[in-house]
């Protein structure tokens, strides 16, 4: 009967050795994540302490609200390592960019200017209030550039907590998920843990992320995980070895 008891595991603690970070706000000053070197260099060393062991960081693309390009991501991304590298940190560290999916985002894919996490694998998102009208066409349009959708943070969005045939939807479309290690310690909110857990449940997904941009997200690593079954997330974690390089 003791383990009905046994304390629940802190998320710090359920991180593998040797994980990769696929979703951070590391670059300092170009989003809503670090704002100067020494937050990117605080975070990072955080990062570490939890046993991640390689970064991709993913600054926003979002037209009009945070403008950046390529070339502006990876000087800050040779800034970002010339300035671990001074401060003895030399953690594999490299820049991809999450996107807004919206008509801007259209316009870069059709170009092949993108900044994927690795391969053809490309960090998207959607506005927190609703889905893009053209959705499914910005899916189908990506793979047909030969992309591969991940999907951050599915857990996040409201508007689907209610209609979750519309997840199994995006998964026949060809979209993977990334979630939010943070939503499973309830970070964002008791609905947002059990439609994580929920879709834990399910297997539907496919990586994690930290999505770290600043000290309150770091914080709460330490936090009890409310998951009921820990096997779903800890084989999920095991998938981000792809990214690995």
């Amino acid at each position: 009967m003791l383990h009905f008891f046994k304390s629940k595991p802190v998320l710090q603690d359920l991180i593998p050795d040797n994980h990769v970070d696929i979703h951070s706000h590391l670059l300092w000053g170009i989003d809503d994540g670090a704002r100067k070197f020494d937050d990117t260099l605080r975070l990072v060393k955080a990062l570490q302490g939890f046993g991640i062991s390689q970064l991709i960081t993913t600054p926003h693309i979002i037209e009009h609200v945070w403008d950046n390009t390529p070339d502006l991501i990876k000087a800050k991304e040779a800034a970002v390592l010339i300035a671990l590298e001074k401060n003895q940190i030399t953690i594999p560290f490299r820049a991809a960019a999450e996107y807004m999916m919206d008509d801007h985002f259209v316009q870069l894919f059709k170009t092949g200017d993108l900044l994927p996490l690795k391969d053809q694998y490309v960090l998207v998102e959607m506005s927190y209030i609703n889905a893009p009208i053209q959705l499914y066409s910005i899916l189908f349009d990506l793979q047909v550039a030969g992309y591969i959708p991940v999907l951050a943070h599915p857990e996040r969005y409201l508007f689907y907590h209610h209609n979750f045939e519309e997840y199994q939807k995006l998964k026949k479309a060809g979209c993977l998920f990334q979630l939010n290690l943070l939503a499973v310690v309830g970070y964002y909110g008791d609905g947002i843990a059990k439609i994580a857990e929920r879709l834990l449940q399910k297997g539907m997904y496919d990586f994690v992320g930290s999505d770290v941009h600043h000290d309150n997200h770091i914080a709460a690593f330490v936090q009890k995980v409310k998951l009921k079954d820990l096997a779903p997330l800890k084989e999920t974690m095991a998938n981000n070895q792809f990214f690995r390089l």
